[in-house]
């Protein structure tokens, strides 16, 4: 399991002018960005007493949770994912999903995730049985992405992030969504072993102080 350091700000709507304009002057948009952002469709899983809710909001040191993730609506990057943290240090496992496969999940038929060829899918299945994992809500929002190859940075803007209150309807591109609490935006800055300065300089805010803000949580603040 490789761990990453990870960042998150929240910032105002002037911080992310102020930041696009740094950013794109230094640092490369993602190559799968479209006109340099893309949207993103999350659905997270939790148990019946909101564990991974309730370990985020409590600062639980080492915690995971999952989520079934899409951009731009394509049913061709759909993937399941698994958030681990420990230590303020963090990573992510992946599989690929098909669109007939999370329909399947979200009608109640988790038969075949047993078999799977995944081990991660494998994962969730016993968490599932075991634990009572099940979808919870939806999470939807832009994102801007930019890279830097030294130290294998990743920064990204985040914002226009809006909740499915209770609806799971993943593969439906009209689900019905509202803005989180506060509309806020979110930077997050994601690196290996270093951080370069370059980098740091250019993403230093006055008055901002790193955070530890969930679009999971955020997206719950209406139950």
């Amino acid at each position: 399991m490789e761990f990453r350091h990870e960042w998150k700000h929240e910032i105002s709507k002037a911080d992310l002018l102020i930041l696009r304009s740094r950013l794109g002057t230094v640092l490369t948009p993602d190559r799968h960005a479209v006109d340099g952002k893309y949207r993103i469709r999350s659905l997270y899983f939790d148990s019946i007493r909101d564990k991974a809710l309730w370990e985020k909001i409590n600062g639980v040191n080492r915690r995971e949770k999952f989520r079934i993730r899409c951009y731009n609506n394509d049913p061709a990057t759909t993937r399941l994912e698994k958030k681990y943290k420990e230590a303020g240090l963090g990573s992510k496992t992946t599989a690929p999903l098909t669109f007939d496969e999370v329909e399947s999940l979200l009608a109640g038929n988790t038969d075949w995730m047993a078999a799977h060829p995944s081990p991660l899918v494998r994962e969730l299945a016993h968490k599932m049985t075991t634990q009572g994992l099940r979808p919870k809500t939806l999470v939807d929002y832009t994102r801007e992405p930019y890279v830097f190859a030294p130290g294998n940075v990743r920064v990204t803007l985040d914002y226009a992030i809006r909740t499915g209150l209770s609806s799971t309807d993943f593969t439906d591109p009209n689900a019905v969504t509202l803005p989180v609490p506060e509309d806020p935006v979110i930077l997050e800055v994601k690196w290996d072993d270093f951080l370069p300065d370059l980098v740091r300089d250019l993403i230093q805010l006055e008055g901002r102080h790193t955070s530890a803000y969930s679009k999971y949580a955020a997206a719950r603040m209406y139950d």
